[in-house]
C-alpha cells in the first residue's frame, strides 16, 4: 500500500487580499497547509483568507507579519513550524505602492518602498529557508512595472520590483546546494485591491481600458497569478529555478499597432 504524501507547509505574505489570498486558496486545493502573514494596519481581513482555505478543504492560520522588519517575517516562518511542524514553501507577496513624480521622491518614500517590496522579500526567504530541513521552495511576487516596463511617477515601486529579480536569480545558486529552488512570478495587469487604487494605480476605468491592449482583451485575475506560483512552488517544477514567469494574457508580447 502507497504512503500518503506528506502535506507540504507553506507560508505567504500579503496573504489578506489579492495574489497572496488567491494563493493561499490554490495551496488548499494542492494539499499544502499555509500561514499567511498580514499588516495590522491593512484594510483587508485575513480572517476571509482563513475562511475561504477552509472551504476549499485547507488548513490556514494568519499572523501580523509587517515585513518594513525582520520581527514579523520570523514570526511568521516560526510559526509555521510550530503549528505544522515545518516549513517548505515561502511566497513573498505583500507589498506596498505609492505614486511619486522624482521631484516630490524623498529619501523616506524611496527607503520605505524598497523596505517592503525589496528587502521584505528578503527578509522574508531569509527567515523561511533558515527553518526549511529539506528540498523547499521560494517563490517572489514582482511587477511587470520594473520586472519588464518603465512606469513614470512609479521609480521607487519599479526599482524595487526589477531588484527582486536578481535578488531570486542569486538565491537560486546560492540555495541550490540545500535542494532549495527560488523563482518568481511577474502579474500583468491584474485586477486587485492595489491596481483598483485610482490614486496610486490605475483605478477600475483605467483597468478597464488597459484590457482593450491585451491580447487576451481584459485584464487578469488573481486565481490565475496563483496558478502559476502553485506550478512553480510544487514538485512537478523540480528542475526550474532562478527564472521569471510572467502572467500578463499576452501583454509584453504584442507589437504595437
Amino acid at each position: 500500500m502507497t504512503e500518503p504524501a506528506q502535506r507540504r507547509v507553506a507560508v505567504i505574505t500579503g496573504g489578506a487580499s489579492g495574489i497572496g489570498r488567491a494563493t493561499a486558496v490554490a495551496f488548499a486545493a494542492a494539499g499544502v497547509d499555509t500561514v499567511i502573514g498580514f499588516h495590522s494596519a491593512d484594510p483587508h481581513d485575513p480572517g476571509r483568507t482563513v475562511a475561504a482555505v477552509a472551504a476549499a478543504g485547507g488548513r490556514c492560520v494568519a499572523v501580523e507579519a509587517d515585513v518594513a522588519g525582520s520581527a514579523g517575517p520570523e514570526r511568521l516562518a516560526q510559526a509555521a513550524v510550530d503549528t505544522y511542524g515545518g516549513l517548505d514553501i515561502a511566497v513573498a507577496a505583500a507589498g506596498i505602492l505609492r505614486r511619486a513624480p522624482l521631484a516630490d521622491l524623498s529619501d523616506a518614500a524611496w527607503e520605505g518602498m524598497l523596505g517592503v517590496d525589496l528587502t521584505g522579500v528578503m527578509r522574508t526567504f531569509r527567515s523561511a529557508a533558515a527553518r526549511m530541513t529539506g528540498p523547499g521552495a521560494l517563490l517572489a511576487v514582482s511587477s511587470i512595472a520594473g520586472g519588464v516596463y518603465g512606469w513614470g511617477d512609479h521609480a521607487h515601486y519599479a526599482a524595487a520590483k526589477a531588484g527582486v529579480l536578481g535578488l531570486v536569480r542569486s538565491l537560486a545558486v546560492e540555495l541550490a546546494p540545500r535542494g532549495i529552488r527560488a523563482n518568481s512570478v511577474i502579474p500583468g495587469l491584474i485586477e486587485t485591491p492595489q491596481s483598483l487604487d485610482e490614486h496610486n494605480s490605475l483605478g477600475p476605468e483605467g483597468l478597464r481600458a488597459a484590457g482593450a491592449a491585451i491580447p487576451a482583451g481584459r485584464v487578469g485575475r488573481p486565481e490565475e497569478v496563483a496558478a502559476a506560483i502553485r506550478f512553480l512552488c510544487a514538485p512537478e517544477a523540480s528542475y526550474i529555478t532562478g527564472q521569471e514567469l510572467i502572467v500578463d494574457g499576452g501583454l509584453t508580447v504584442r507589437f504595437p499597432d
